[in-house]
């Protein structure tokens, strides 16, 4: 028999009353229904592995703060050099690790890094993956943050990867990462197929991935054969419940802030070009799609959202979320969990751009 919620609340109210009324008090719901959470303890989750709780941050970090600081102080191009320098060792170290080589290259008039796997899966000559790499649309640089992201996937699938510099804040505003985005994809259909091709991207990466289809639709160009929207959703609003929690989840107690502002400019978040998740006919043009995301970071909620959006308009969309974890959790390889997701990557693009799967592949 179902319960009236409703009904059975104030029933045992009234019952319990006065203690369950002054229980209330402390924790006033508003006429809206906005409801004032109180402090609480936020033990680490039993989900994790033991490399996972071991690795959870000691001290709040805010990286937003940090990123909004850079643009401010005007040190946003220095940061950049200075971060892609500091990581020259380590992508050398994780390519000859995973087995990878990578090199420099222009598509479509804009530079990127082209990684190449020592043992190609099979069916995979000639198919390849396009990464955005994220980092708010201030700090994404494909010789950084791009080779991170793109050697352990491209060994792990056995596919070639093309990450891209595509332009950013502060010397750019939208739409100029999504015009980036479709020259590289329009050279690339010269010699090949859409059904060869997959994008992907993490953090403001992902949202690119999603403005850069629904900028594909709109100049006429193909669907490609998948995507996907990692820490990230396709809403630029970056909004529901996670908005709100993610912050204290890290030991924060300021409001959430956007450092991707300076890259929106003045434009409507409401575009369908901004958010697709504004237009149903965007949604359907998107090809199949997988969405990647752990439940403390701040993009969970969109990003259930739009997996839901998809569906709803008849797209094959995948949704994994991680429980415990933060935004871009994957990043730090040592992780089992890590580990799994780019197994779930791998699976996702080899299924939708006909790649078999790499035997014994699940090493690194």
């Amino acid at each position: 028999m179902k319960i009236d919620r409703l009904v059975f609340a104030a029933t045992v109210s009234l019952a319990l009353a006065p203690p369950l009324a002054a229980q209330g008090a402390h924790n006033p719901i508003e006429p809206d229904g906005t409801v004032n959470v109180p402090a609480f303890r936020l033990p680490p989750s039993v989900y994790l592995s033991d490399e996972a709780k071991k690795s959870l941050p000691r001290r709040p970090v805010d990286a937003n703060d940090m990123l909004t600081r850079l643009i401010e102080r005007g040190r946003v191009d220095e940061t950049r050099r200075q971060y892609a320098k500091g990581l020259t060792k380590k992508i050398a170290a994780m390519a000859e690790e995973y087995g990878v080589t990578y090199r420099e290259t222009t598509v479509g008039g804009v530079h990127g890094y082209l990684v190449t796997p020592g043992k190609m899966a099979p069916r995979a000559r000639g198919k390849m993956l396009v990464n955005l790499s994220g980092g708010g649309f201030i700090m994404a640089y494909a010789g950084a943050g791009g080779l991170m992201e793109s050697i352990p996937l491209a060994s792990r699938a056995g596919v070639e990867i093309l990450t891209i510099d595509y332009r950013q804040a502060p010397e750019a505003v939208f739409p100029a990462a999504s015009e980036d985005v479709a020259a590289v994809y329009r050279d690339l259909l010269k010699t090949r197929k859409p059904s060869e091709f997959g994008f992907f991207g993490s953090s403001a990466g992902g949202l690119l991935t999603a403005q850069a289809l629904a900028w594909f639709r709109d100049k006429r160009l193909p669907a490609p054969a998948a995507a996907g929207i990692f820490c990230a959703s396709a809403d630029a609003r970056w909004a529901g419940d996670s908005w709100y929690w993610f912050k204290p989840h890290q030991g924060l107690s300021s409001p959430a802030t956007l450092d991707e502002r300076f890259y929106y400019g003045d434009h409507d978040l409401a575009d369908p070009l901004m958010s697709p998740i504004e237009s149903d006919a965007v949604l359907g043009f998107f090809p199949p799609t997988l969405l990647l995301t752990s439940m403390r970071a701040g993009e969970a909620s969109a990003a259930a959202n739009t997996h839901r959006l998809l569906v709803r308009n008849g797209v094959e969309a995948d949704l994994h979320m991680w429980d415990g974890l933060d935004h871009c959790f994957f990043s730090n390889l040592a992780l089992p969990e890590s580990r799994e997701a780019l197994d779930v990557a791998a699976a996702f693009f080899g299924k939708h751009l006909g790649i078999a799967a790499m035997r014994g592949a699940k090493a690194k």
